[in-house]
């Protein structure tokens, strides 16, 4: 999933979900990109910098954060329009989303690498010394904030059913539990 660090930020503050278990989510893909990128580095050495996303030919780093903002924005837009809450419209939730990601990726590759994730970002860069690190977590991370103010705005909080569903607490409203 592109967009899992600003994802798990952006439904705990839109959907209620426990704000404990986001350091835990952070921390686990962090590690997990770091990880493979020390095995990518053992097996292949410092090649292509470890598939790090890195600004195109002539992209200064500011545009680079300024479109993975945008992309990120976007991309939780239309996670939170479709696969959050009441919203939720199922499997074509997946169509949505993954059509999404495609078609960022067409337009934005050239320019910023169309990562959407600082872990899937930060794991290549620590470890090939390419320093354009900030891009591609204030980028995303800003991202996927203002999208869930964005939210807000236009929904208003999350209902007390949508908190407790985002925690795995579903009502069963059959026996009154």
């Amino acid at each position: 999933m592109p967009t899992l660090v600003p994802l798990s930020r952006s439904l705990s503050a839109f959907e209620g979900t426990s704000h404990g278990t986001v350091p835990g989510y952070l921390a686990a893909q962090m590690a997990g990109a770091i990880l493979a990128s020390l095995a990518l580095r053992s097996l292949f050495g410092d090649v292509a910098h470890l598939g790090a996303t890195l600004p195109g030919l002539g992209i200064t780093s500011f545009k680079a954060m300024v479109v993975e903002l945008v992309l990120t924005l976007r991309l939780v837009s239309f996670i939170l329009g479709t696969a959050s809450g009441a919203r939720n419209i199922g499997t074509n939730a997946a169509i949505a989303i993954g059509g999404y990601i495609a078609l960022a990726g067409l337009w934005a590759a050239p320019i910023t690498g169309a990562s959407m994730n600082p872990a899937r970002s930060l794991g290549p860069v620590l470890l090939s010394g390419d320093w354009a690190w900030w891009v591609y977590v204030l980028g995303p991370i800003a991202g996927g904030l203002i999208a869930v103010a964005i939210a807000w705005v236009l929904r208003g909080p999350p209902a007390k059913a949508a908190s407790l569903a985002a925690q795995g607490d579903i009502p069963d409203y059959t026996t009154g539990k």
